[in-house]
């Protein structure tokens, strides 16, 4: 692995103060989207630029640069790339967001970002929320060092599967992982705001953490915000229409992953995301679930994504309705309905079936 990594603190320093030609300053442009030139940025030999803000306690999290190895990039957005990495002698993931130095309202809300979600992630500690370890903010570069989850994210997982092909074991496993990260979440007073099968991260036990919390915010704050900071595939119907959110946001979008995991589709397939935002928010449409799906699940989901939040149960009311039909199948006992739930007789794990790639349903508020 040694071969693969380097050193920050061996980065090559500038040897000429002077200006550059043209043809040279292009080449550097270029060279800022390289991987070498923003690994470059956090230089532990030069960082007199160091932003650290007065009474946030940050020394407790500032990253000691000498001790961080980059290593391969593995994903990427339109403003940040996440590589993997070795942190004293840990296995890490590295976060890097490139701030613009022209795009005032982008390097604003990059910002924002950047320190809301390292204030939310370094007080938070749970066996399903993904671990933070370190920061470092040296403009243009800020970076959020975090546990390496090294079987990807939960939508890689499910692409590589069979539609409809996991076990409801399976399915419950990874859905109680899921809502018991969320349950201590929103006991934190924090709403994610974009929960979704690409931001839960999967480790070599196959155990779920939630992550990326750059959307994330606490609740107090959240009732005053507008906006649709989420994705639209899995964003609830008030954050399409802009409208003030509540935690009930994150139990919709819980609602769109548990669909995913009995179809391991992709929600409102065949739309485009814009498409599908229109669907939920104009039409009531939800990606169908078909009769022979298991009914307690398809009783869940529906209540999850209800078009009125005061209708969305809490996550507790999740783990437990979860919890027990986990152990009602462990136990090999029919699953009896929960309160609240409607129930059938009908084969346990029968997911076959349940969804017809291009349609959706409307669903009742």
């Amino acid at each position: 692995m040694a071969s693969c990594l380097w050193a920050l603190r061996h980065r090559r320093k500038k040897t000429s103060s002077l200006a550059p030609p043209p043809e040279t300053e292009n080449l550097d442009r270029m060279r800022c989207n390289s991987m070498e030139s923003w690994s470059m940025l956090l230089d532990s030999e030069n960082l007199e630029n160091w932003k650290q803000d007065e009474g946030s306690g940050s020394e407790e999290w500032l990253a000691d640069l000498s001790q961080l190895f980059i290593g391969n990039k593995f994903a990427s957005g339109s403003h940040s790339r996440i590589y993997r990495g070795i942190y004293k002698q840990r296995a890490v993931a590295v976060k890097m967001v490139r701030i613009p130095d022209r795009e005032e309202e982008t390097r604003s809300l990059l910002e924002k970002q950047f320190v809301s979600e390292v204030q939310l992630l370094s007080r938070l500690y749970h066996p399903n929320i993904v671990q933070f370890i370190a920061a470092c903010r040296k403009p243009p570069v800020y970076c959020i060092i975090t546990e390496y989850m090294s079987q990807g994210t939960l939508r890689m997982y499910l692409h590589k599967k069979e539609p409809y092909s996991l076990s409801t074991e399976t399915i419950l496993r990874l859905a109680l992982d899921i809502s018991r990260g969320m349950e201590y979440l929103h006991s934190q007073g924090v709403i994610h705001r974009d929960l979704k099968s690409q931001n839960l991260l999967l480790n070599d036990e196959m155990r779920v953490k939630v992550a990326d919390f750059g959307t994330s915010c606490l609740e107090t704050q959240c009732r005053a915000s507008k906006g649709n900071a989420g994705t639209y595939r899995w964003m609830a119907p008030e954050m399409i229409k802009e409208k003030p959110c509540t935690r009930k946001v994150d139990v919709y979008s819980f609602g769109i992953v548990l669909w995913e995991l009995t179809t391991a589709l992709v929600p409102f397939q065949g739309m485009t995301p814009v498409q599908a935002a229109y669907a939920v928010s104009e039409k009531n449409a939800r990606p169908p679930l078909a009769d022979n799906c298991s009914p307690l699940l398809a009783s869940l989901i529906k209540r999850c994504w209800s078009a009125k939040p005061s209708r969305r149960p809490d996550f507790s009311y999740i783990v437990s309705v979860l919890e027990k039909y986990d152990q009602s199948i462990k136990d090999g006992r029919p699953h009896a309905s929960h309160p609240g739930l409607s129930s059938q007789n009908v084969l346990l794990g029968r997911f076959k079936n349940c969804v017809p790639v291009s349609s959706f349903i409307p669903v009742k508020a």
